[in-house]
């Protein structure tokens, strides 16, 4: 499908009026949700430690790119000040190295928690006055299916995603009514990190490329990796108006690959 052309599943002014925060959007599924947030007419701030080069790619007008780094929670705070609104919150950053959880020491844990908890955390409390004073919030964190079938390998993910997916539970029992928070987890898609975690198992193991690949696709009833646009939809929904009674879920966009209910 054309998802940013004539199959575009969305009307380009549902979100007219928005101003979205899109985090790690200058690649991969941040990038694939700015691009449907900002195709469904919302002003998209993508923040990034390189977000310049997706902003001018995005449609419409009066997008902005901010060059943050997610492990500054001063310079997190320092941002949030400075926005005089936000409708749309999307948290998203890059994922820890793979391995068995038992070769992390605990120092391992600190950078990734920095980045994804700590950063959501400082993030949410930045946006959530501003978005009750508007009326409408929407708050949404791109984790893992490993919440609900921990993947074998990428321990300190597994770990990680678990405490993020809580954690966003958890608010979503204490948010102003009109703010709602909600998880996407992607399964097998067609990004760079899902490349470095073949190259990873690749060395370790010594299976081909290829090999690894088939292994994946032979537990995806759909037979092919996932569109990063597909989870930018399954995302940008999600913060439609029309949303509202959606709150709290984790919603797997795998194809699906997990065998629980």
């Amino acid at each position: 499908m054309d998802w940013l052309g004539e199959d575009f599943p969305f009307s380009t002014s549902a979100l007219s009026g928005k101003h979205a925060i899109v985090c790690g959007a200058s690649k991969g599924i941040g990038a694939a949700t700015a691009k449907m947030l900002a195709k469904a007419g919302a002003k998209v701030t993508a923040v990034s430690r390189n977000p310049q080069q997706l902003v001018a790619s995005l449609d419409g007008d009066g997008h902005t790119a901010i060059s943050l780094d997610l492990e500054d929670q001063g310079s997190i705070a320092k941002f949030i000040s400075s926005i005089e609104e936000c409708h749309i919150l999307i948290n998203n950053a890059a994922g820890p190295p793979g391995g068995p959880l038992l070769d992390n020491t605990i120092e391992d844990f600190e950078a990734p928690f920095k980045r994804h908890l700590h950063a959501a955390h400082t993030l949410v409390r930045g946006v959530v006055p501003k978005m009750e004073e508007s009326g409408s919030g929407r708050i949404v964190n791109i984790i893992s299916t490993s919440v609900r079938e921990p993947i074998p390998n990428i321990g300190l993910s597994n770990t990680l995603r678990g405490a993020m997916a809580s954690w966003a539970k958890s608010l979503s029992r204490e948010l102003p009514e009109c703010i709602t928070i909600n998880n996407v987890l992607p399964g097998f898609t067609d990004t760079d990190r899902l490349g470095s975690l073949a190259a990873s198992i690749n060395q370790k193991t010594g299976k081909s490329i290829d090999e690894i690949h088939g292994g994946w696709m032979s537990q995806v009833p759909i037979g092919r990796l996932i569109d990063p646009l597909e989870t930018g939809a399954a995302i940008a929904y999600l913060c439609m108006p029309i949303s509202g009674g959606i709150r709290g879920v984790s919603l797997a966009v795998d194809g699906g690959r997990m065998r629980s209910i």
